[in-house]
């Protein structure tokens, strides 16, 4: 008895911990949505258990709304667990649905059902909107234009089972209810092209709502709908009104329904804001402000009536991606004082966002505080470089108590304030800086051991959280920070690493979609510059982004969603190409490329424009014929790979001579050729070999500017010279990743030399010292030196692809990755002795994995033999043992 009691135990133990749980689940890849405007949204899920070889082999999905089944799946015999779409009955406007999901394993084995998630849906019909659009009812400043207050006090006196308030502006806009703000977002409702996509937000303003008096009050400002934007002489580009659009459904326990509206009840003023611009800053006289003001009781007396605007309801959309908030906070490293006696203090950190400063002094004292990114050299204050942006935030005093002030409806670049006005001593516990960026999620995580290495991946990932700001923008710290399309694109698979960026860019890339005309597409989104050009490597973010974001999370959606735009791309080129060759128009060719000054023997890396543009050309049109694979458009697929053919025809007869060289011997110009396959595979080796001489005829430095950096380290390891690879991640000396990292550098720059080795700077009308492009050198270190990749057969890391180029001296490189299916992560070590990688890999995926070595007899993993442990070894090759694996973390060492 007690023998078999032992063996039911053991038998119990092992079926407990076979058990697979799920958890994570996602709706349009955002945990628990609230407004969402997708007819057929996705699911996804993760898979948790403790064993390895998790796969699943069928769901169940079931959803409902209150007491009626929307959609019960039944068993569907599939391993997707991925952007999976609802295919139930028609949802409605302004409802919660709540989801829950249940698996089987590979032996057939269920899961218990996950515990539930939740979306709700928003106002899905422009009928569905019952407030009116409302502007100020006072004459406003049109210098100054404080910003506006609106406010409206209501009654609630019967138990509320739901409150959901919807929002948007023409401006910006910030919402309280009973003096508490309604979220923690900011610079909502964000940017987009205002014209045919403006987004509203969705709040549960249900714990807000008084059982009695209450009151709503909401705060405009210019932002980018009116404010100052694209360079310091545009204004009002989406047009001169500031208006507020509110709507709050109260949902009662008796079944009844109140809905509070922006209408011609609302009263409007001015208050405590009286200025505020993007580039400027902003200006707040706390004398002015109404206390009160979003609390009942308030007697808004003199306050003026509002006036009903009459503007569409068409153009309003839901909000997909997420919002802006307040992240990392930074206290003073030093305080000091400049040779011309002014008031500084460093953060340590050049971040965007603003400064939360605590004061006390006298009713009208007034502090100044300015933003800079760089001490010159004589060590001052240095601002020449935001160009016609002032960046001051101003404060005026009410006097009294301690006063706490920030802005609301700007930000700033800086690592630097300097203050002016301020009463008293400068103490670090009165200022903190505050980063302020798109609450993506963090995925990535890269290591190494090499400290200036792992500095310029700080680097990387803080250009991006600084850039990624509602827009990718190029810079957040002078008068442009625009949605430039060159940066993003170069900058978009390495982005994909460091934080979830999928909800981030299809949104642009929406708008990418909505402002190209006739295929065009403008230098900037949202365009604000103008009829748009299509300039090579620019333009190209409309298909070189959607097939990234497809690659990194399997979306197909995206690709769905910018097909029209991408196709329309490729034959607006096609429309002036001659001969299928794209030589005519404006290009901003290898931006910043590498150009000594006094540059007597043609050292300059200068490349042919129409070269670069032809190489694009061939790409795009590559990438509609990937897309159109995936979306099963056979007749695209026909009908694109012969115009490549041709395209690619063109380049060789145009560009390259009958020996086998390219009419432009730059990096870039072989990068460029040999990255989009270009050349014919007889000429590829020796056009590697030229671009390895190249690099090693100016002492190994790159000479590439944005368009030739992201591809160069990935075309060396692609034919064989990772070893030149490596020496040009790890050259420190101007042009090189690691020069700004020696020179302080705690973002990436703008130009290589952006500081000068004399400690002198480059041209101040372009030097931004907070500016990603070039940090596209961490997809290289992401994907080759440590190795983790995806299959074009299993996108969005279903089926992995692991394999390290170990060199250049280190030791160890480790990469961790939050794929939708779980940690993806490889770290490996290399010893005199001995070679190890530590491998994890996410339940319902697999992996293909290369290990270092050419036997794999010396390859061990846990301390077992490869056979002894029944892995799968497929091959040795190009000195790697290559196996199949499941889900599950390995150790494997490699003896030498």
């Amino acid at each position: 008895m007690k023998k078999l009691s032992a063996l039911l135990f053991i038998l119990i133990a092992i079926a407990g911990r076979a058990q697979i749980s799920v958890n994570n689940l996602l709706t349009e890849n955002r945990i628990n949505p609230i407004g969402i405007d997708n007819l057929q949204p996705c699911f996804s899920w993760q898979l948790a258990s403790g064993e390895r070889n998790v796969m699943q082999s069928a769901y169940e999905i079931n959803v409902t709304e209150g007491k009626t089944t929307m959609w019960s799946s039944g068993k569907i015999l599939s391993d997707s667990s991925v952007h999976v779409a609802y295919k139930g009955s028609a949802l409605e406007s302004a409802k919660k649905y709540q989801w829950k999901i249940r698996v089987w394993d590979a032996g057939n084995k269920a899961s218990s059902w996950s515990e539930p998630a939740y979306f709700q849906t928003g106002l899905l019909n422009a009928s569905d909107w019952k407030a009116k659009w409302i502007m100020p009812g006072y004459i406003e400043d049109t210098v100054m234009r404080p910003s506006p207050l609106f406010r409206k006090e209501f009654s609630s006196n019967k138990k509320i089972i739901s409150a959901i308030a919807y929002i948007t502006a023409h401006g910006l806009y910030e919402a309280s209810i009973n003096g508490k703000r309604i979220s923690d977002a900011y610079l909502t409702p964000g940017w987009t092209s205002y014209k045919t996509r403006l987004q509203y937000q969705v709040y549960d303003v249900t714990t807000l709502i008084n059982n009695g008096n209450n009151a709503i009050g909401v705060m405009l400002g210019n932002g980018w709908y009116r404010g100052i934007i694209g360079f310091s002489d545009n204004i009002n580009i989406y047009g001169k009104d500031i208006a507020l659009l509110c709507q709050v459904n109260i949902q009662y326990a008796d079944g009844s329904i109140q809905t509070i509206t922006s209408d011609d009840s609302w009263k409007s003023s001015t208050g405590e804001i009286r200025y505020a611009e993007i580039y400027n800053g902003e200006t707040i006289d706390a004398r002015m402000n109404k206390t009160g003001w979003t609390m009942p009781g308030f007697n808004d007396a003199d306050w003026s009536g509002v006036t009903i605007g009459n503007f569409t309801f068409d153009n309003l959309i839901a909000t997909d991606n997420e919002p802006v908030r307040k992240h990392e906070t930074f206290k003073p490293v030093r305080i000091i004082t400049t040779p011309k006696g002014e008031k500084v203090i460093d953060f340590g950190q050049n971040l965007v966002g603003w400064v939360v400063v605590k004061v006390k002094g006298n009713p009208g004292d007034t502090i100044v505080i300015s933003h800079a990114e760089v001490l010159d050299k004589a060590g001052n204050f240095y601002t020449t470089n935001l160009r016609k942006a002032k960046a001051q935030d101003t404060y005026i005093l009410k006097g009294g108590d301690e006063e706490t002030f920030e802005p609301h409806f700007t930000w700033h670049g800086f690592q630097f304030i300097k203050v002016e006005g301020y009463p008293g001593e400068l103490k670090p516990e009165n200022f903190t800086a505050v980063a302020l960026y798109s609450d993506m999620e963090p995925t990535g995580n890269f290591s190494s051991s090499n400290a200036l290495i792992n500095q310029l991946q700080h680097n990387i990932q803080w250009g991006q959280r600084g850039n990624f700001l509602d827009v990718p923008t190029d810079c957040p710290q002078r008068d442009e920070r625009l949605g430039w399309t060159g940066d993003a694109q170069v900058f978009s698979r390495t982005a994909s690493f460091n934080m979830n960026v999928n909800s981030f860019m299809a949104k642009w890339l929406k708008d990418v979609a909505a402002d190209q005309q006739n295929g065009v597409v403008p230098f900037v989104i949202p365009n604000v510059l103008g009829a748009p050009i299509s300039s090579a490597g620019w333009a190209d973010c409309s298909t070189i982004i959607p097939w990234n974001m497809y690659l990194a999370y399997g979306d197909k959606k995206i690709l769905e969603a910018q097909y029209s735009s991408m196709k329309a791309y490729v034959e607006s080129i096609r429309k002036v190409a001659k001969n299928d060759l794209w030589n005519s128009g404006f290009h901003f060719g290898d931006w910043l490329f590498y150009r000594p000054e006094d540059d007597n023997d043609g050292r300059a890396a200068v490349t042919d424009k129409y070269l670069i543009a032809q190489c694009f050309y061939a790409n795009s049109t590559q990438l509609v014929i990937n897309a159109a694979k995936v979306l099963g458009k056979d007749g695209d697929v026909q009908i694109y790979s012969n115009l490549l053919l041709n395209i690619k025809a063109a380049f060789l007869k145009e560009y390259m001579t009958p020996n086998g060289r390219l009419v432009s011997g730059t990096q870039t110009a072989y990068v460029l050729a040999l990255n989009f396959d270009m050349l014919p595979d007889s000429l590829r080796a020796q056009a590697a070999q030229g671009l390895a001489d190249n690099i090693k005829s100016y002492d190994n430095h790159l000479t590439t500017g944005f368009l030739g950096t992201p591809y160069l380290c990935h075309v060396l390891t692609r034919f064989g010279y990772t070893d030149v690879a490596y020496k040009l991640l790890l050259q420190d000396t101007y042009p090189s990743w690691l020069y700004p990292v020696k020179m302080g550098a705690t973002t990436i720059w703008e130009r290589w030399d952006g500081i000068k080795p004399d400690s002198t700077f480059e041209t101040p009308s372009m030097n931004s010292y907070n500016h990603y492009s070039y940090g596209a050198i961490g997809d290289w270190m992401y994907r080759k030196m440590v190795g983790i990749d995806t299959y074009d057969d299993g996108v969005g890391y279903k089926h992995i692809k692991i394999q390290p180029h170990i060199g250049g001296g280190f030791t160890k490189a480790s990469a961790s990755l939050k794929t939708y299916y779980g940690t993806l992560s490889n770290a490996w070590s290399a010893a005199d002795n001995e070679t190890d990688m530590d491998v994890e890999i996410p339940a319902n995926t697999k992996a293909t994995v290369y290990i270092p070595a050419t036997d794999a007899n010396a390859v061990t993993e846990s301390g077992k033999s490869l056979f002894d442990d029944n892995i799968k070894v497929t091959a040795t090759e190009d000195g790697y043992v290559v196996m199949e694996l499941g889900s599950g973390k390995y150790h494997f060492a490699v003896k030498k």
